[in-house]
């Protein structure tokens, strides 16, 4: 049997009564994320790459296109996270260790905007783009706080809209839940929260769990959240009730932090580390690990990330960047340029693949 939304549609009592902040999910938003559900899942098992997608074959071919440097302040230098705008593809965002969020354009490579208000380095950056409404920037600090930025089409700024105080340690995830109308966020005091980004008010806050949680992915389908742990541990909850759905660790393991993990685009497999050095693809429908790839014993994972397709899977760290097939788990390119890549995104129509190394954002592509 796999891993699924409960068939309970109500917040779960004692997971209510037990935490400070929690109180279920109102009814409203229940019916908002099974109507996504429904939608979403019923298509899976037709999700196929446009015609014009890359291949995996393609990727081999990829090469160094582009590299953007100096961004954010040298002191204190890096960027930690990035996201890509879907709307304007040339766009993205990025956090970095100065405590700053910006956006960028790389067409005409000018900074669109500098938003400050973090007092400690951002961990997490995401947009929030939907027809018809004003584009959302997102981020989560180590100062414990997420703070959102919207788009004002009369000044053409990005004004700020609210700082989220919900949590009381630093900010380990930030994602934007498949309806694009509430916000996940996960945190290192062992509790992750929901927020309504059309009003801006706090949804639900689960109770404290035994572990913290250092690494966030929410589920295709909108049910189900899956949160990595310093112990080795992946924890997927139902997004509905609170309740805990399923608990992963991998087998025979030195104890590790699940840093990062990814679900697959049509909701099968889960990417995460299983050893620091170490990635494995858990298949959801057993559940269990169906293959582990070795990355050698100086590689220290810092992202994984499956692409759009679910045809491909990234893995970035001290290293540079992985690319494999999925299925065959052929590696199709290694980028090692940039030494280190803290972060990973995949450009439009898995065409180019995006690298964070230290100050720099690099690029690479098919040849030209």
């Amino acid at each position: 049997m796999g891993i699924g939304p409960s068939s309970a549609s109500r917040p779960d009592v004692d997971m209510v009564d037990a935490g400070e902040d929690a109180g279920g999910l109102p009814a409203p938003v229940i019916q908002q994320i099974d109507e996504t559900y429904q939608a979403l899942s019923s298509l899976r098992k037709k999700r196929k790459p446009p015609a014009d997608y890359v291949a995996p074959a393609q990727v081999k071919t990829f090469t160094a296109k582009h590299t953007i440097p100096s961004l954010h302040a040298s002191s204190p230098s890096g960027i930690n996270s990035v996201a890509l705008s879907k709307v304007n593809p040339n766009q993205f965002l990025t956090g970095g260790n100065d405590k700053i969020v910006q956006l960028y354009d790389r067409g005409t490579d000018k900074v669109l905007a500098t938003l400050k208000g973090h007092t400690k380095k951002v961990n997490h950056v995401a947009l929030r783009e939907r027809e018809g409404e004003p584009t959302l920037l997102l981020s989560g600090s180590a100062d414990k706080l997420a703070k959102i930025w919207a788009h004002d089409t009369a000044s053409g700024e990005y004004i700020p809209k609210t700082t989220i105080r919900t949590h009381k340690g630093d900010i380990s995830g930030v994602a934007v839940h498949p309806t694009s109308t509430f916000l996940a966020l996960s945190s290192a005091d062992k509790t992750w929260s929901l927020h309504d980004l059309t009003n801006f008010e706090p949804i639900f806050r689960s109770s404290e769990a035994e572990d913290s949680f250092s690494a966030m992915s929410i589920h295709p389908d909108g049910t189900l959240i899956g949160l990595g742990t310093p112990t080795s541990t992946i924890q997927i909850f139902d997004v509905r009730t609170g309740a805990v759905a399923a608990s992963l660790t991998p087998d025979n393991t030195t104890p590790f932090t699940v840093n990062t993990l990814s679900f697959s685009e049509n909701g099968y497999h889960l990417l995460a580390p299983d050893s620091t050095s170490s990635v494995a693809i858990w298949d959801l429908r057993k559940p269990k690990i169906a293959h582990s790839i070795s990355l050698g014993d100086s590689f220290k994972i810092n992202k994984v990330l499956y692409d759009h397709s679910a045809q491909l899977l990234g893995v970035t760290g001290n290293e540079g960047v992985r690319i494999y097939a999925h299925k065959s788990w052929e590696e199709l390119a290694r980028f090692e340029e940039g030494g280190e890549v803290v972060d990973l995104a995949y450009g439009e129509q898995g065409r180019e693949i995006w690298g964070i190394s230290g100050r720099d954002v690099r690029i690479w592509g098919l040849p030209a």
